[in-house]
């Protein structure tokens, strides 16, 4: 009988079953989507019934290919989005804000004014940006009628995607969360290592809300609603997962992920790097109650730019139809799609701003648009790249991991290595979130092997080389830069 770890994988917006069996090989996979809400402009939520239920439907349905044999459950997540809930009753007091939600851009302000962003980076690692966690929770605390008093009487718990769905599966046991998640709350301090005093009550936020935060391969419960007991035993944020899905493990390793958004991250080791660059210092995983480090740069919109052509355009009914579409685009076209729907992410980290178009003529149509979205998430890359070898060495970035669903279209792929000027190397499995938090619970249940058996067992699937010529490539990314400029200026 074949022994199998079950992932789940509760994105923005989709929620995934992946089963891997005793070689670390998708065995079976079960996806549903979930609707998207955006309440006003640069706000987006999600109703927490609708991650806990499509969680609970996609894990049943893996869950009866297992055969009963299922060692362990990791869980990796959307990282940063904010669900505040009664302790007692389990019930959200609101819905979920996203992570790409915009709302709380004053309050940021504000406190960037007081002076407080140097001391919050410091211990963080983050900037003081609508994108992290906290000012999400003084917003509801803020705006909810008597959250605030319920929370401050230790009625309410707050968690990051993962720690709602541990307290789900646990039936309220367990309010836990991993240190990958914590560091991306604007509450941790990843120096230290726990929950930091000062800057809760700087934003207004009782203690008692915040969940145990233990290592990515801790002990995070077990679950009786499949049948006989599974243990939890893997939990990461979803970049840290693709992180170590990508065995990421030596430091300078670096590797970036194509979902909604795009997400660059390189193993900085033992040593915790202040960028010049507004890229963020964070945690890459922590086993054993060790930390290893990491420098991110996150881009919010990648895959969501296609999604934009197929939902609000309407220029395209499936994904993949891009590709032939930007290689049919008019080459004597330059069109440039900056896409700040919700703001500008690293190195920028503009909320106000909003998307924009450039280079448009009367022959420009679907086919031009289409190569635009696609480009715009190498030009996006390239900042983050960039923004990394100035924080660190000239070698950096020389070869690039990816992962995601975007990666699937070798013409991306093959412009992304082309406006980089280095190697893209593509592996087999793309599901590598998924992949990585199956490793980390699974090498706790005893299935799977240490880090250096996991990390040999990295299979390539193509390496992209680059064939653009360097002037071409150099007037490319001046157009970049301008267009980045125009809408930062608007």
């Amino acid at each position: 009988m074949s022994t199998y770890v079950m992932a789940i994988d509760q994105g923005t917006t989709s929620t995934r079953a992946i089963l891997f069996d005793a070689d670390l090989a998708i065995a079976h996979v079960a996806q549903e989507e979930f609707a998207q809400h955006y309440p006003a402009s640069g706000w987006v939520e999600h109703a927490p019934d609708d991650l806990w239920q499509t969680t609970l439907r996609v894990c049943r349905q893996v869950v009866n290919k297992a055969d009963g044999n299922i060692a362990a459950i990791g869980i990796t997540n959307q990282r940063e989005t904010t669900i505040v809930w009664d302790r007692n009753t389990g019930e959200p007091v609101f819905n979920a804000i996203v992570w790409q939600d915009r709302r709380t851009a004053d309050i940021c302000a504000q406190l960037k004014a007081n002076g407080h962003e140097v001391e919050v980076t410091h211990k963080t690692g983050l900037l003081l940006d609508p994108y992290f966690s906290g000012t999400k929770v003084k917003w509801i605390l803020d705006n909810v009628d008597g959250a605030r008093a319920r929370a401050e009487a230790g009625e309410l718990l707050f968690g990051t995607v993962d720690c709602f769905l541990i307290w789900k599966l646990t039936n309220g046991r367990v309010h836990a969360t991993d240190a990958t998640n914590a560091a991306r709350t604007l509450l941790y301090n990843i120096r230290d290592g726990g929950w930091d005093a000062g800057i809760c009550d700087m934003l207004g936020i009782p203690m008692s809300m915040l969940p145990d935060v233990r290592d990515c391969d801790g002990d995070f419960g077990v679950t009786d609603l499949f049948g006989p007991e599974l243990p939890i035993r893997g939990v990461a944020g979803d970049q840290q997962a693709a992180t170590i899905g990508q065995a990421c493990f030596e430091p300078g390793m670096l590797k970036s992920t194509y979902g909604t958004g795009c997400f660059a991250l390189i193993n900085t080791g033992d040593k915790l790097i202040e960028s010049r660059n507004r890229l963020l210092g964070t945690i890459a995983y922590q086993f054993g109650g060790k930390v290893t480090y990491a420098l991110e740069g996150s881009i919010f919109i990648a895959g969501a730019a296609v999604q934009w052509l197929r939902d609000g355009l309407r220029s395209i009914s499936a994904a993949p139809e891009t590709q032939a579409m930007a290689d049919a685009a008019d080459p004597a076209q330059d069109v440039v799609l900056v896409p700040a729907f919700t703001g500008l992410g690293a190195p920028y980290w503009n909320a106000d701003c909003r998307g924009a178009i450039f280079g448009l003529t009367r022959n420009s149509g679907p086919n031009e648009l289409a190569r635009a979205a696609l480009e715009s998430v190498g030009y996006q890359t390239l900042d983050l790249i960039q923004a990394m070898r100035a924080d660190g060495s000239a070698d950096l970035g020389r070869v690039l991991r990816v992962d995601g669903g975007m990666t699937a279209s070798d013409w991306t792929m093959q412009f992304l290595s082309d406006i980089l000027d280095a190697r893209v190397d593509r592996p087999t499995i793309l599901e590598t979130t998924a992949l990585g938090v199956a490793w980390v619970a699974g090498h706790r249940a005893g299935v799977y092997p240490d880090q250096a058996g996991f990390a040999a067992n990295w299979a390539l699937d193509r390496s992209f080389h680059p064939q653009m010529d360097a002037a071409t490539r150099a007037r490319k990314r001046e157009g970049w830069a301008r267009a980045v400029k125009g809408t930062l200026g608007y």
